[in-house]
């Protein structure tokens, strides 16, 4: 499930400051990273099962790897895990009412620490 209009696509920031940013909401990088591009995640286990809330971003100057570039964030989108076989974000999939709930109050909580420090591209 993509969420739309949550004012993070297109918002261009410091890697060092969404690595911040979204540290304190959670999300984390791991090793789903290189040199162009960078996943943040935040895990839910609930009892309807397990989910991601996954916030992709590309570097549109610089490089990752070097902790020197400037992010361009996408589309946030949240998907069930299934074991073995990985993550589904389709449109098939039903998603708890809070769990949407509170991934849509995380991005507007990013969003607002992020638009602090957006650089105007």
């Amino acid at each position: 499930m993509y969420f739309e209009n949550t004012g993070l696509e297109n918002i261009h920031v410091d890697i060092s400051l969404l690595e911040s940013m979204m540290n304190k909401h959670g999300l984390t990088k791991e090793g789903q990273w290189d040199y162009e591009r960078v996943t943040y995640d935040r895990k839910f286990i609930i009892r309807e099962g397990t989910y991601y809330l996954r916030v992709f971003a590309y570097a549109t100057d610089g490089d990752v790897d070097s902790n020197d570039a400037t992010m361009r964030v996408l589309k946030p989108v949240l998907g069930k895990h299934y074991y073995p076989h990985g993550i589904e974000y389709g449109e098939d999939e039903e998603f708890p009412e809070h769990l949407i709930k509170t991934c849509i109050g995380l991005l507007d909580s990013i969003k607002k620490d992020v638009q602090a420090f957006e650089i105007n591209v």
